[in-house]
């Protein structure tokens, strides 16, 4: 991939941490700051890698924990991929406190160990419940992925914003693209679910042992007078504007709509397919084919949403998002499923970046880290909702019923863009 470009079709910094808009002054940045910066990116390849590892062997461990029957495993498996963000979604605002008073390497630091100890126990549980147990703890240590952007944006000069974050983001994606892979082929390889479990928890201690020794922090703590706005005057600055409240929900849909399929594709695959010996490597395909689509269609949304404008291109992401999960329920065999997958990458991957766009352009700069933090909330909202309503309709309904309700729901997500969200020129 190329290296993006500073200008106008450059990424834009993620909104996972409002602390990423907090800048060094112009012309005053880390003498090293090109160095933290790829070492950071191959640690974010690292960690997400290590974060996705898990994706399609979590379903299929559960049988060794003594949960066999299948509505409960389909249960068992939303609850366990909502458990980390639920929780992280009320521990975020703790750890962004402790990092603007002691540094964003500590938080590095503490999100790389924390993740590889909870993760190396999860290969010895014994039952479901110390299974989900572990999995909040992690969820209470979470927050890599905000302390990595906030780490490498205040360290580098402010005109290279857009390059720094738009290759951590590269380092991002791709993890998330061989992580399940990794994961299955672990799995089917050892033959133990097991295995990945302790892979993930290696990788994410050498993530951490690299951050230690290669990574330097020019650390300039807030003045001791800096006031942080409350959750409910973050809430009250969203209101005033007539297109900000809208995308919070925009942002909490989204990520519900893409979430809820995650515990059951695996289970899908074997319902495809049967009990075949590489069932963990092919589910492991099946979720990286999503974000395979997506890395090839991003730039060239991010590119037309320029032209076309923001809005648009969101509706017809949105569009295309809908018409791609809809057909998955349906799906003939294994290649077709693994086909409408790939379509839905296509288009899921402007659905975020082109929202974001729009929160950036509404937000009064004042006010922009502060709104970026309330959405950053609504997306881990989501990403812990959508599981849990993912399990419980295959649970009670079948595992097709996930992709229609898929459907549905960025259908609605759709409408409520093109009646509440303006258009920004």
């Amino acid at each position: 991939m190329n290296a993006p470009a500073d200008g106008p079709d450059a990424p834009r910094p993620s909104v996972s941490d409002p602390a990423a808009f907090e800048l060094l002054p112009e012309g005053a940045f880390a003498p090293n700051w090109q160095r933290t910066l790829f070492v950071m990116m191959g640690i974010q390849l690292g960690m997400n890698m290590g974060f996705t590892v898990l994706s399609p062997v979590m379903p299929l461990f559960l049988p060794e924990l003594g949960v066999s029957n299948p509505a409960q495993i389909e249960w068992w498996a939303g609850v366990l991929a909502a458990v980390t963000p639920l929780v992280a979604a009320f521990a975020s605002p703790l750890w962004g406190r402790v990092a603007d008073r002691r540094g964003r390497k500590l938080m590095v630091l503490r999100s790389c160990f924390a993740i590889a100890l909870f993760t190396g126990l999860t290969s010895l549980v014994g039952n479901v419940w110390q299974f989900a147990g572990l999995r909040a703890l992690m969820g209470v240590f979470a927050g890599f992925n905000a302390a990595t952007i906030s780490l490498v944006a205040s360290q580098v000069p402010p005109g290279r914003l857009g390059y720094s974050l738009g290759w951590l983001s590269t380092g991002q994606l791709v993890g998330t693209l061989i992580g399940p892979l990794l994961g299955g082929l672990v799995a089917d390889v050892t033959g133990s679910y097991r295995a990945p479990f302790i892979v993930t928890s290696v990788v994410c201690g050498l993530c951490g042992v690299l951050a230690s020794l290669l990574v330097r922090e020019r650390f300039v703590p807030p003045s001791a007078g800096t006031a942080k706005a409350t959750l409910f005057q973050s809430f009250a600055i969203l209101s005033r504007s007539r297109g900000l409240l809208p995308l919070f929900m925009v942002l909490l849909l989204a990520q519900f709509g893409v979430q809820v399929v995650q515990p059951v594709v695996t289970l899908y695959v074997q319902q495809l397919l049967g009990p075949v010996p590489a069932l963990a490597t092919l589910g492991g395909l099946a979720f990286s084919v999503t974000g395979i689509a997506d890395l090839i269609a991003s730039p060239f949304l991010g590119r037309r949403s320029d032209v076309l404008g923001y809005r648009r291109v969101l509706l017809i992401s949105l569009a295309g998002a809908a018409l791609a999960s809809a057909p998955q329920a349906f799906v003939p065999g294994y290649w077709s499923f693994v086909a409408a997958r790939f379509g839905l990458g296509l288009f899921v991957g402007g659905i975020l970046p082109t929202a974001n766009a729009l929160v950036g352009r509404l937000a009064p700069a004042g006010d922009r880290g502060t709104v970026y933090g309330v959405t950053a909330s609504a997306m881990f909202l989501g990403q812990s909702l959508g599981p849990l309503l993912g399990g419980a309709i295959a649970a009670t309904l079948g595992l097709h019923w996930v992709f229609l309700v898929t459907a549905i729901l960025l259908t609605a997500n759709l409408a409520w863009v093109w009646v509440k969200v303006p258009e920004i020129r």
